[in-house]
C-alpha cells in the first residue's frame, strides 16, 4: 500500500502538475539530456565551481538579449498568493520538494556543484532550481543540461539577485521579465540543438516558460506580491534550511532531516558559493530516501495539496532577513565587498 501510495504521487506530479487549473508540459527528456549530450559532458569538471573574486571585474549591468518575454502567464491564482513555505498534505504522506538556488550578483561570476548535480541524477531525485537570470547567461550549457532533464524544473530567482523589498515595480518588473527571457532564448538554443541531432520532437516536453519564483534574500514589501502576481508567479520560499547552523555537514545534514515535514520546502544552493553543500546532499538525501521519503518538484508538490503561506518572507522567523537591507550595495544586487581593494 505504501509503494502504491508512492507511486501515485509522483505519476500525479510529473505527469499533471497543474497550476491554478492549468496543466503544465512534463518537465524535460531522458531521450533529448542523453541524446545530447555524453555521460561526461553531463558530469562537468572542476573548472564548473569556479567563483570569481567580486570586486576582480566591472559590474555586469548589461541585460540579456530578450527584455521582454515571450510568453505571458495570466495572474496567480487566489490560492497561490503569499509568500509559500511549505504546503499541506492532506494525508501526510512523506513528500517534499528539495530546492537550490543558482544566485549571481552583478559584481562577479558564481559556479555550479556538478557534484550536487551527479548525485542527484544517480539517485533518481526531484528538485527545483532557481536560478538568476544572470547566473543562466554564464552557465548557458549547464542551463541547457537542466532544463532537459526530466528530473529537474527552472523556477525564476530575479535577474542579479535584487532585494525585491526595496525594488519599485519598474525595477522589478525589470529582475523578473529579463530572467524569463533568458530562460526563452536558452529554450530556443536548446531547441536548435535538439533539431540537429533529429530530437525536435522531445522538446514539447521541455516547459516554454518558468513558473514559480523565489525571492532573493527571502525579501518582500507588500507591493512585491502584488507585481509578482500580476506576473503569473507564485512566490516560494522554505521552511527548512538544508545549509543551515552549525558543525560538519553530517551534522547540518542530519539536523535538516529532523526538520522535513510532508510537504516542506527544502533550502540548499548549487552555485559553488555555499562551501558544504555537495557534501551535505549526498547524506541529506539518502537518509531521506532510506527512511521512505519522496522527492518532487515544487511545481509538483504545488499540485498535491493547500499552500501554506505568509505575507513577508523570512529564514527560520519573521524579521531575521532585514539586515540584508543594508551593506549589499545596487538594492541587493552587489557583493557586499565590491569596489573594495
Amino acid at each position: 500500500m505504501k509503494f502504491s501510495k508512492t507511486v501515485c504521487i509522483w505519476l500525479f506530479a510529473m505527469s499533471v502538475m497543474v497550476m491554478g487549473g492549468t496543466a503544465l508540459a512534463e518537465q524535460g527528456s531522458s531521450a533529448l539530456l542523453h541524446g545530447l549530450w555524453s555521460e561526461a559532458e553531463l558530469a562537468g569538471t572542476p573548472a564548473d565551481h569556479l567563483v570569481t573574486r567580486p570586486y576582480s571585474k566591472p559590474a555586469d549591468l548589461s541585460p540579456p538579449d530578450r527584455v521582454q518575454p515571450l510568453v505571458q502567464p495570466g495572474f496567480t491564482p487566489q490560492r497561490l498568493r503569499g509568500v509559500i513555505r511549505r504546503v499541506k498534505i492532506a494525508d501526510g504522506e512523506k513528500v517534499l520538494a528539495l530546492t537550490f538556488d543558482l544566485c549571481e550578483r552583478a559584481s562577479n561570476r558564481t559556479g555550479y556543484r556538478t557534484e550536487i548535480v551527479n548525485h542527484l541524477r544517480r539517485r533518481g531525485v526531484a528538485a527545483t532550481f532557481f536560478a538568476g537570470g544572470k547566473w543562466m547567461r554564464s552557465h548557458p550549457m549547464q542551463t541547457m543540461q537542466l532544463m532537459a532533464d526530466p528530473l529537474f524544473e527552472f523556477g525564476n530567482h530575479s535577474w542579479t539577485h535584487a532585494n525585491l523589498a526595496l525594488m519599485d515595480e519598474e525595477e522589478t518588473r525589470e529582475q523578473v521579465l529579463w530572467t524569463q527571457g533568458q530562460y526563452e532564448t536558452l529554450r530556443e538554443k536548446l531547441a536548435l540543438l535538439a533539431a540537429s541531432r533529429g530530437l525536435e520532437g522531445q522538446m514539447s516536453h521541455v516547459p516554454e516558460s518558468m513558473a514559480v519564483f523565489r525571492l532573493p534574500y527571502g525579501r518582500n514589501s507588500a507591493a512585491t506580491l502584488d507585481y509578482l502576481a500580476r506576473m503569473g508567479l507564485p512566490v516560494v520560499q522554505w521552511d527548512v534550511l538544508g545549509e543551515g547552523g552549525a558543525g560538519s555537514a553530517r551534522d547540518v545534514a542530519l539536523r535538516a532531516v529532523k526538520e522535513v515535514r510532508p510537504g516542506s520546502i527544502v533550502l540548499m544552493h548549487a552555485n559553488a558559493v555555499p562551501k558544504l553543500t555537495h557534501e551535505i546532499v549526498p547524506i541529506f538525501v539518502d537518509e531521506l530516501q532510506r527512511q521512505g521519503w519522496s522527492f518532487v518538484t515544487v511545481s509538483g508538490l504545488l499540485a498535491l495539496g493547500e499552500a501554506e503561506a505568509v505575507q513577508d518572507g523570512y529564514f527560520e522567523k519573521p524579521g531575521d532577513n532585514t539586515q540584508f537591507d543594508t551593506g549589499y550595495p545596487g538594492k541587493g544586487t552587489l557583493h557586499p565587498v565590491y569596489g573594495r581593494k
